[in-house]
């Protein structure tokens, strides 16, 4: 019988945080083209690929102030640019990639996050919970806009456990 070593408190917040990234590449991975250009707007707010790009940039803008080195590593998306699924794909996954990396090397340094007073575990609640909100109103638009959604995407956005 083998021992299974504990996972740590910070190999389980890198996770939670690697979770809720794959949740938002399991959106962007199952709506289409069309769905993604979906507002409710009606005085010209974000599309569906609108909020999502906003994410990826609100993740890099916080790390342009508490790590520097490691934002300089990645780019934000242009909100002006034509749209690109595999830019804003490709975007997710580096962004989801920075923040794994500055959950880590902050860890260590004793959870001091720069511009966010209450520290690293608040600072990824909050990532987390923004990241939350968009997929919410992604979703909320898709669905008030008639777009046939996947159960792969409506069940498999709350399967964080597999």
């Amino acid at each position: 019988m083998s021992i299974q070593k504990p996972i740590t408190m910070k190999q389980q917040l890198i996770d939670a945080w690697q979770v809720n990234n794959k949740m938002n590449l399991l959106l962007i991975d199952n709506i289409d083209d069309d769905a993604m250009q979906k507002t409710l707007s009606k005085r010209g707010g974000r599309t569906v690929y609108q909020q999502l790009l906003h994410v990826h940039n609100v993740r890099l803008g916080w790390l342009e102030i508490a790590a520097k080195d490691i934002y300089l590593k990645h780019k934000t998306l242009d909100k002006e640019a034509p749209y690109s699924r595999k830019l804003l794909r490709n975007g997710f996954e580096s962004s989801g990639d920075a923040i794994a990396e500055f959950i880590d090397r902050n860890w260590e340094e004793g959870g001091k996050v720069k511009g966010f007073k209450k520290g690293l575990i608040p600072f990824v609640a909050y990532l987390i919970a923004h990241d939350g909100h968009h997929r919410g109103h992604a979703m909320l638009t898709l669905k008030q806009s008639a777009v046939k959604l996947p159960d792969q995407l409506k069940w498999g956005l709350w399967e964080w456990s597999k």
